[in-house]
């Protein structure tokens, strides 16, 4: 299921840097299968096959990071991938989250935290939802309130640690993406 869902954060993310018209339409073919795929295994596993109006783009180093954890070897001639993984932002919660709660991630052990305010971005499809968020460098965690006044997240939902809170860029990123799964207010 969820890499189901980062299929489809991916090709929606990925779809502005298509410009060739044929790439477009064979890159939007697979975001609607992807996008079935997910709804059928969501509903399966006795979920909300449609929980939100609108999917999460993801950039390609945001998805990468998420990807990650899940490829265990390439081949020793594989040239060199363009793409880098963030540390890894961890949610702590169990089960889904309803909108407005306090949620908590866990960072790794070595992370360096600056010496600024940190920021959890909520990307949605308007451009990201940005929290303060309430930091403890002894615990090595972060937390936040899911935001509520935005059309998502709702769903399989992502939250990414930054530096910034007015722009959430692959230079300002500190952490993440977490996977979060968020229900609506009135759903809870």
């Amino acid at each position: 299921m969820v890499l189901e869902g980062v299929g489809v954060s991916a090709y929606l993310g990925a779809a502005a840097n298509i410009t060739d018209k044929g790439y477009l339409t064979a890159a939007g073919s697979i975001l609607t299968t992807e996008a079935r795929h997910n709804a059928w295994i969501r509903q399966a596993r006795k979920g909300s096959p449609f929980a939100s109006p609108y999917d999460i783009p993801l950039d390609f180093d945001q998805v990468y990071s998420l990807a990650a954890p899940f490829i265990t070897s390439c081949p020793s001639d594989n040239p060199e991938l363009p793409v880098k993984a963030f540390p890894k932002l961890t949610f702590t919660g169990k089960g889904v989250q309803p909108k407005g709660s306090s949620i908590s991630f866990e960072l790794p052990e070595d992370f360096d935290f600056p010496d600024s305010d940190l920021y959890l971005a909520w990307p949605v499809v308007t451009g990201p939802v940005f929290k303060l968020a309430t930091v403890d460098t002894d615990a090595k965690t972060v937390t936040c309130e899911i935001p509520t006044d935005v059309i998502g997240p709702t769903g399989q939902s992502y939250a990414i640690l930054t530096s910034s809170s007015t722009s959430l860029t692959d230079d300002n990123t500190l952490a993440g993406p977490a996977i979060v799964p968020v229900l609506a207010p009135y759903l809870a």
